[in-house]
């Protein structure tokens, strides 16, 4: 047996020095190492060897199938690194390389992220919901009247059934309260809206907001306040000017806007509206608790506010941007600035 195996691995040696492409190389080993392979076989009449020589057979087998292994993987590896060698042949390694191009985060992922860092340090927490919603979760609920210039086909996206392609995250705000066990709920809300917009410089038929609601006992006016003014100056710096003008809005009461003013070399100061918020609607809190049939949310006992903002909108002043479209143009020499 032990003579056997010193001729096997003679054999087996010489045969491999013979070898040159993968083809045989993978026959020479099925042929020697393989399950029916004639070192496999060898290793099969084990229980035919005396048991005083079983250690010293045992040895001399892991001793060739160690030796042909070897062998094996130089001769494969030096295949592979003739290969590699003629795959770069004639290359002129004297030419200067190509930098390679340095990615960034869109401006619109930079100032979410901003945003939601910002609102988290406040205490608010990320809340998601579907984009596809029904009228009640995106219109009913919010205090909206049936007949809001939001809720015409002309100026929303309706589907066949009667669903709709949510006009704002305000629609997750409902949804959160719907389910929340307990006060306070402090949530915001980013994500896409979509309304039948003419697209311009402006506008565009799908945009990005970020919405927040907090709820809770005695939520004021002055929290609203102090929370938008601390968030823009950590947008927009220290110093911005941040004013609240009276408006309307079916889900809000009392309901405004927000300015806040540009500053800009050569060019006059201006102010430019950015925001909407306001006191959450009593009625609102009525249409979750009525739905939820308890009184966590009843309208005599809780306040709360909430507030929306466009993250394009945020992008565009933020990084002087004057045209909404290169936002989704995937220009490169657009998106190379914010590198």
């Amino acid at each position: 047996m032990l003579s056997e195996l010193d001729s096997l691995k003679t054999e087996a040696l010489a045969a491999l020095g013979a070898l040159h492409d993968e083809a045989s190389l993978e026959a020479f080993r099925i042929d020697y190492l393989g399950k029916k392979g004639r070192l496999t076989a060898l290793s099969a009449r084990m229980r035919e060897v005396p048991p005083e020589q079983k250690k010293d057979v045992g040895a001399k087998l892991n001793e060739v199938r160690e030796a042909i292994t070897s062998g094996l993987e130089v001769h494969l590896g030096a295949l592979q690194a003739a290969k590699d060698a003629a795959s770069v042949a004639g290359v002129d390694l004297t030419l200067p390389g190509r930098p390679a191009d340095r990615g960034s985060l869109h401006p619109l992922t930079q100032i979410r992220d901003l945003a939601v860092r910002t609102l988290r340090r406040m205490g608010f927490t990320l809340a998601d919901g579907p984009e596809i919603e029904t009228e009640w979760h995106c219109f009913d609920a919010l205090n909206t009247p049936a007949d809001h210039p939001a809720r015409n086909e002309s100026d929303t996206f309706y589907l066949p059934d009667g669903r709709l392609l949510r006009t704002h995250t305000s629609s997750v705000q409902i949804r959160t309260l719907e389910t929340v066990k307990e006060l306070p709920v402090r949530i915001i809300a980013p994500g896409a809206a979509y309304r039948r917009d003419e697209i311009d410089a402006t506008h565009l038929s799908v945009f990005n907001q970020i919405e927040a609601l907090y709820v809770d006992h005695d939520v004021s006016l002055a929290d609203l306040k102090g929370t938008l003014e601390f968030f823009f100056r950590e947008v927009f710096g220290p110093k911005t000017a941040v004013r609240f003008r009276p408006h309307f809005f079916p889900f809000t009461e009392p309901s405004f806007e927000i300015d806040v003013k540009l500053e800009a070399k050569g060019r006059e100061d201006r102010w430019i509206e950015i925001a909407g918020c306001g006191m959450v609607d009593p009625a609102v809190f009525a249409s979750v608790s009525k739905t939820r049939g308890d009184l966590l949310f009843d309208p005599e006992t809780v306040t709360g506010f909430a507030f929306g903002m466009g993250l394009d909108r945020l992008a565009m002043i933020l990084h002087g941007i004057t045209d909404i479209r290169h936002l989704i143009d995937n220009d490169s020499r657009f998106l190379r600035q914010f590198a």
